[in-house]
């Protein structure tokens, strides 16, 4: 598997979010990241792939673990975000800042962080990379008690979903545990 530790990303996006990619994949390179990008990779590319079809294959290359993570860009960040959901073990999330970037890794373990070029300007969307880059699941939380536990349940017990049990169940989750945790401000020591 392609990892991050590794300084290796999935990237993608149609021709909407095109002049995204291309300037966060540009930061990225000069940080010596290691870009695998499979579309759209050119503004005058003649009948390109659409949003949906880019995600799958995105989500694809995450459910088949080639890759830890990706990056992926569409006009609105939404359309390419759904498609690339409907693969399993997909965890997709749509971002428009780095505090939302921030905790859509560290507390959802987001795996396709999708961005909407109508909407992320280059040098925000760069931010957002970085952010979400730099980070896993729970970093900067050390200090809230069980928040790593907490959040790692959910992404578990989210990848063991299965839709046919959860009916059959009475549409109640299956669960793996419980880890109580509560709304905190961080501590001015912290």
């Amino acid at each position: 598997m392609k990892m991050v530790k590794d300084k290796e990303i999935l990237v993608a996006a149609d021709s909407s979010g095109f002049p995204l990619k291309e300037a966060v994949v540009e930061h990225l390179k000069r940080k010596d990241w290691k870009i695998t990008d499979i579309g759209v990779r050119s503004a005058d590319e003649e009948n390109p792939e659409m949003f949906h079809r880019i995600g799958l294959k995105v989500g694809s290359k995450i459910a088949e673990k080639e890759f830890e993570r990706a990056l992926i860009f569409c006009g609105t960040g939404m359309g390419i975000h759904i498609a690339a959901s409907k693969c399993p073990g997909v965890f997709s999330g749509v971002v428009e800042s780095v505090p939302a970037a921030l905790r859509a890794i560290t507390g959802n373990n987001v795996n396709v962080l999708a961005m909407g070029a109508f909407y992320v300007a280059p040098e925000m969307g760069k931010e957002i990379a970085d952010a979400y880059l730099s980070h896993n699941l729970g970093d900067g939380y050390e200090w809230w008690p069980n928040f790593y536990e907490f959040h790692k349940l959910a992404c578990d017990e989210l990848d063991q979903f299965d839709y046919e049990k959860f009916k059959a169940n009475g549409y109640e989750v299956e669960r793996l545990g419980d880890y109580p945790i509560e709304l905190m401000d961080k501590p001015d020591e912290a």
